[in-house]
């Protein structure tokens, strides 16, 4: 038998073990340092449609993920075989919001929740920023003769181009209007970025943080926000913040007389002259008779009693729980009850002037004609809401995802009713 040779024998090892070694460092160079972040695309714009591709990368790089970050904790635990994983980020506690109350939770531990989160609520609370809210109010309106008013209670990063619009519609047909945006988000620099561009153009616009105090003073809505303040109140599954918004119109137009808009409401001419009126959303097809209401576009005077009325039902009978309880069936309820008694002197709009089309049809006005006989509806239904159309709720809860298609009834209507006219087309 022949022996090899003791040097070829190092030699050999020694190549063996560098070969070893090669393969080792290709693995680190090539696997860990290409996924050095492999989610940093994940807030990419471009990259979002490629959403499924993403994916799969995604759980194939989960594993070289996990690598990379036990080797920049622990240098040596690759290399000595542990499998002990070190995480790379704390995990944050979401803050409390008004938009999004807790689920599957009993009425004592809503109540409990909205106690302990109280403090998060800043809208709520009387501070040096709420409480320039009347001196800078009366301040505003003192030359103005049209009064308009929205709310906002959203996050200042949701007010998007068709709330824009809805503002610039505001202007389109009413250039000498007052438009007073009640907001605490939208009182803010961020919030006077969005707004200067019109005042630049000369109207009169503001965001103000509101005084819920100051607004709900000698109304039965006092005693409401007192429960409120003391948490004494279940917020209910329904978002507060849109019953907040349900509340705080009504308060604002018994406080100083006007027009309330929804931000997702487009007006489609000049609402001067039009007074003491409310919405209805839908009639009976058989009777032609309203069968409910809407508190999506309002038109009152100040101290208006139907509006004390309102807020009074708001007050007595606030259930955070049922959709639409404290907004339109509040004031489908309140109407039904008045509607024949002396001293309620208002009108009721017919369904086309407000809401033209329901929100379970309002994907066929984002539609461009697909036909002749598509088309002829179009122009139609333009011209119908050109005669007697006074504005349009976009639903924006359904139509938010929504493109405009080009030749759409809504491409049509963002075209004519805007003023900057810009991103019309963008589903936001």
């Amino acid at each position: 038998m022949k022996f090899l040779k003791p040097h070829l024998v190092v030699s050999s090892s020694l190549l063996l073990f560098l070969l070893l070694l090669l393969i080792f460092h290709s693995f680190i160079v090539f696997h860990v340092r290409l996924t050095s972040n492999p989610f940093s695309d994940r807030y990419n714009a471009s990259s979002l449609n490629h959403a499924s591709t993403k994916m799969r990368h995604r759980e194939a790089n989960t594993i070289l993920y996990a690598l990379r970050e036990e080797i920049r904790h622990d240098p040596q635990a690759v290399v000595n075989g542990s499998s002990a994983m070190k995480p790379s980020r704390k995990w944050v506690k979401p803050v409390p919001s008004l938009e999004q109350p807790p689920l599957n939770m009993t009425q004592e531990e809503r109540t409990k929740w909205f106690r302990k989160s109280f403090a998060s609520f800043k809208v709520l609370h009387s501070d040096s920023i709420s409480r320039q809210f009347s001196a800078k109010v009366k301040a505003f309106f003192k030359p103005c003769k049209q009064r308009f008013f929205m709310t906002w209670i959203s996050r200042i990063d949701s007010f998007g181009s068709r709330e824009r619009l809805s503002i610039e519609s505001v202007f389109k047909w009413n250039p000498l209007c007052c438009l007073l945006v009640i907001s605490r988000t939208m009182d803010s620099e961020a919030g006077e970025e969005i707004l200067q561009p019109f005042r630049d153009r000369g109207f009169r616009v503001m965001a103000a943080a509101p005084d819920l105090r100051y607004l709900f003073k000698k109304t039965p809505a006092e005693e409401w926000l007192r429960k409120v303040e003391g948490g004494d109140i279940d917020p209910g599954e329904v978002s507060f913040a849109q019953n907040l918004s349900n509340i705080l119109r009504l308060a604002a137009l018994y406080k100083f007389g006007g027009v309330y808009i929804d931000a997702d409401v487009i007006l489609l001419r000049n609402f001067y002259g039009l007074r003491n009126a409310i919405g209805a959303q839908n009639r009976d097809s058989q009777t032609g008779r309203w069968n409910r209401l809407n508190n999506a576009v309002l038109a009152f005077d100040k101290r208006h009693p139907l509006l004390f009325k309102f807020i009074q039902e708001f007050a007595l009978t606030f259930d955070g729980n049922k959709w639409g309880h404290n907004g339109p069936y509040l004031v489908t309820r309140v109407v039904t009850r008045v509607a024949n008694r002396t001293g309620y002197e208002f009108k009721i709009m017919p369904p086309f002037a407000f809401y033209p089309v329901d929100w379970s049809h309002i994907y066929s006005y984002f539609i461009s004609p697909s036909d002749r006989g598509h088309a002829k509806w179009r122009n139609a239904k333009i011209m119908h809401l050109q005669r007697e159309g006074y504005a349009i709720h976009l639903w924006n809860k359904q139509s938010r995802g929504l493109n405009v298609e080009e030749g759409s009834i809504m491409h049509h209507i963002f075209n004519s009713h805007c003023i900057f006219c810009h991103s019309v087309l963008e589903g936001s």
